[in-house]
């Protein structure tokens, strides 16, 4: 899972200091009985290059992406070129701090400067914005970026330099769910793993009065149908405010390529694999914090997750009811395991790459939630408890993903 460039408000929770003090941040602000805690600037993927790091627990990220780049250049054949002087735009939304991002803009920009190519053209300038929430790892991001190839030579000799970039790069915080660039200034938008991460947990699921109350667990996975209902209803309207700002932002003739997690029943209670990593494995290390003492059943029940995987239908019915765009494939892609491991048969490894992946992607929340020591508690069952299930996790678990190829109408 990537971090998005969403705007993300969770209901209800304390923001803590490492020591597990509360902290009265400027994040937060009190709205009746409930804290409701903004997290825009603080919800990120675990940046740097540490083992906890997303860059290192991205494996499966990257994987996945190179199986669906026929899918990809599909889209990209679509998007129409222009013979005038104006730089060609590509924007990666939710571009997280590793190295994936870059792997698929230089994908892009080299299928595009063929295409440019094919036509007789000489290839434009081209330029590349990274794009996510202002607490992402842009730093360690940008330290991944080759070097600018010579500005001194032609576009076709800068294309042809593999140990350099072709393009100009910047990084653009701010979240997805918003406009974030001029009216008809993109080309091309990617988004891929960032999608699924909402807005918001919405506030019903973790208001005690609510049916929709979430009552002893983090995550939507096996939650009722109330539940369900809400975060389904979160989903569609961050995904239409997402297509309403970039129906703004891209050029006539410009597409998007967008891949998020997905599932293939169509009751949303069942989050297909990531109901077993965040439903399951996550759920049973906070059922474990609250068993031992460490934390009580309140304050477990003040957290869930910000993640939906969305089904066909979920999706398409926001893309229809828009209007903007039109739909040239939609389709779940079956992405297999969501972690990489070279030992399959060491149980500790599996453990350990499980809850590492885990961590890289909801770590920054849930220490936010309880404090970096008691997040290392809970991440520690994590393993264990993933370790002691290690055979039956790798031949059960399995990751789905919705691929949406759609052309401003």
């Amino acid at each position: 899972m990537a971090s998005d460039g969403q705007h993300v408000v969770v209901s209800n929770m304390e923001v803590e200091n490492l020591d597990g003090g509360k902290e009265d941040a400027d994040i937060s602000k009190t709205q009746g009985d409930n804290v409701i805690t903004k997290l825009e600037k603080i919800l990120s993927m675990k940046g740097g290059k540490g083992e906890l790091s997303y860059a290192n627990n991205s494996k499966s990220q990257a994987e996945h992406a190179r199986s669906m780049l026929p899918l990809l250049k599909e889209t990209l054949d679509r998007v129409q070129l222009s013979s005038r002087e104006a730089p060609f735009v590509v924007v990666d939304l939710g571009c997280s701090s590793g190295s994936n991002t870059i792997y698929i803009i230089d994908v892009i920009i080299k299928h595009m400067a063929k295409r440019y190519e094919a036509l007789g053209y000489h290839p434009p300038e081209f330029a590349a914005f990274f794009s996510d929430l202002p607490s992402n790892d842009f730093n360690t991001l940008f330290q991944f970026l080759p070097p600018m190839a010579n500005h001194g030579g032609s576009m076709e000799e800068t294309i042809a330099a593999d140990s350099h970039r072709s393009y100009f790069a910047a990084g653009v915080p701010g979240s997805f769910y918003r406009r974030l660039f001029p009216s008809r200034s993109i080309d091309v938008f990617h988004s891929a793993f960032s999608l699924h991460w909402l807005s918001q947990v919405p506030e019903s699921v973790l208001d005690m009065k609510s049916a929709a109350y979430n009552k002893g667990r983090v995550f939507i996975h096996g939650a009722n149908k109330s539940t369900a209902n809400a975060y389904k209803k979160q989903f569609q309207t961050d995904l239409a405010s997402f297509l309403r700002s970039r129906a703004k932002e891209l050029k006539k003739g410009g597409s998007m390529f967008l891949v998020c997690l997905g599932r293939t029943s169509v009751d949303p209670t069942d989050q297909s694999g990531l109901g077993l990593l965040l439903g399951t494995y996550i759920q049973g290390a906070w059922d474990d914090l609250v068993q031992e003492g460490l934390i009580n059943s309140e304050k477990r029940d003040s957290f869930n997750i910000p993640v939906y995987a969305s089904s066909l239908q979920d999706f398409r019915e926001v893309v229809e009811a828009d209007g903007s765009f039109t739909i040239n494939k939609l389709e779940i892609f079956k992405g297999g395991s969501p972690i990489v491991v070279n030992q399959p048969d060491d149980a500790a490894e599996v453990g350990r790459a499980l809850a590492n992946t885990c961590r890289s992607a909801t770590g920054v929340l849930i220490d936010a939630h309880i404090g970096e020591h008691l997040g290392n508690e809970l991440f520690s069952r994590v393993e264990q408890r993933s370790s002691r299930h290690a055979k039956e996790l790798l031949e059960h678990i399995q990751m789905f993903y919705i691929v949406a190829s759609i052309s401003l109408a």
